[in-house]
């Protein structure tokens, strides 16, 4: 055996026993994302009750039962991105086409690139659309390329990574609308922060190109060896249609079945949605993006019936995620309400300079994520606190704004809460997915530190 042939075969091994123990690992010892979601409010109240300054069982209890509900409103318009990006990216046409974009794919390295040119500029329209993207592109490639289907799924995530550096980034977003509840930089100096400040700054781009890059570098070098590998059952795989053909013609098939009503009802919203920025300006928030998805689905679907099947595929689908939301709300409310996020923040911000504010909250960020993983929901814990820290150092509020929604996207690659439809969809096991993208929240947390030290 040459030199040569000893290195590689020293990398192999310690590449496959990398992989081995992080599967091993994460099929052992996690467990499904909704206990998570009751583990954590235990953990979160023994925290409370442990720091916070309003720390009784009574104060616990009434912070958790008044949370679990204000989070409504932000969890339906959470699902509503979901829904509508899952009904374009489900439509015929849309599903044709991916099938055609990954025709070609014959190698796994092939997989990987086509899995990031698709889905990352998906994700950055609308996170829902990608996390669907993302799904579906697993399963269309899963049935040509016999490579392992969770590293496969793991990578279509890996690419969703800079969901809250998108268009569709709940906090840039939030901040960019005037009168938005959750405009905390309104509130406090009485200006929006463009996007061009937030999602389209040197501070953001830095590091998510980066993390892209790298990362889809690093994910062939980590894929397991065939006799390690889980594939994709194509017999078993599940082929839903939106709804049967009618048997029969009637008023309600034909009214139901109807182009032209689809057509008038998206025509009806476009006229609204233009209406609106020219009054307002053109831009996105989150009502003009939903009813952005909500017109291209209704198009793409061609019926109301379709667009209805669409929309019941996804909410079967993403079900879990909203059986969790009332629970994560639960924990926002006892973070804000007795204090605990306030004890979090305040320990970095009081060690913090002007520089250092936006590196402190993407580390205090971090850690909250892990506790309330809607990026909106985090934002209306952690921002009343990083917002005013800015203002009274003199730092750059956009760094601060997005060192927050940057962590967040790092902190998602080992939180399960938004990898549930992905996989629900994909048809595998979260475990096996999570397995892999610890590597990419790995290679995004060293990239990220680095990058917000530097920029903030």
């Amino acid at each position: 055996m040459t030199k040569s042939s000893t290195k590689t075969a020293a990398r192999n091994s310690l590449q496959s026993a990398l992989v081995d123990f992080f599967v091993v690992f994460f099929e052992r010892f996690m467990p499904d994302p909704f206990v998570i979601a009751l583990l954590l409010t235990f953990v979160t109240a023994i925290l409370a009750g442990a720091l916070a300054p309003h720390r009784t069982p009574t104060d616990i209890l009434n912070a958790w039962y008044g949370g679990s509900f204000k989070i409504v409103a932000f969890a339906f318009q959470m699902m509503l991105i979901l829904v509508t990006g899952h009904a374009v990216a489900a439509a015929p046409a849309v599903r044709r086409l991916l099938r055609r974009l990954v025709a070609g794919v014959n190698t796994p390295g092939q997989a990987v690139f086509t899995m990031y040119a698709l889905v990352v500029p998906a994700t950055w329209l609308n996170w829902g659309l990608g996390l669907v993207v993302g799904a579906f592109v697993a399963r269309e490639i899963g049935r040509r390329v016999r490579v392992d289907y969770g590293w496969l799924v793991a990578c279509g995530y890996s690419a969703w990574w800079m969901c809250n550096s998108g268009l569709s980034s709940s906090i840039a977003l939030s901040q960019a609308t005037h009168g938005n509840p959750m405009n905390i930089v309104e509130q406090l100096t009485g200006q929006v922060t463009p996007l061009s400040a937030s999602l389209f700054s040197a501070f953001t781009l830095v590091p998510t190109i980066l993390t892209i890059i790298v990362s889809g570098l690093a994910f062939p070098l980590i894929r397991p060896a065939t006799e390690q590998s889980v594939f994709l059952n194509v017999d078993e795989e599940r082929l839903t249609a939106s709804q049967e053909a009618p048997t029969a013609w009637s008023p309600r098939v034909a009214v139901e079945r109807s182009f032209i009503l689809s057509a008038l009802i998206a025509a009806f919203a476009f006229a609204a949605l233009v209406l609106r920025w020219r009054d307002h300006g053109f831009g996105f928030d989150i009502e003009s993006l939903i009813l952005s998805f909500l017109i291209a689905g209704l198009v793409l679907q061609k019926t109301p019936i379709a667009y209805v099947g669409a929309v019941r595929e996804a909410i079967s689908q993403t079900g879990p995620i909203l059986l969790q939301f009332p629970f994560y709300g639960g924990i926002m409310g006892i973070m804000t309400a007795t204090g605990l996020a306030g004890v979090i923040s305040d320990f970095f911000v009081h060690i913090a300079s002007a520089q250092t504010l936006p590196f402190w909250s993407f580390i205090s960020s971090l850690i909250i994520t892990f506790l309330v993983p809607s990026a909106g929901g985090h934002w209306a814990v952690q921002g009343p606190f990083v917002v005013p820290a800015a203002m009274s150092l003199h730092a750059s509020a956009p760094h601060v704004i997005m060192a927050v929604a940057i962590a967040e996207n790092v902190a998602n690659m080992l939180q399960p809460f938004w990898a549930v439809p992905i996989v629900a969809i994909a048809g595998i096991g979260i475990q096996r997915v999570m397995a892999f993208t610890a590597v990419t929240f790995m290679i995004s947390l060293v990239i990220c530190c680095i990058s917000v030290l530097a920029l903030g």
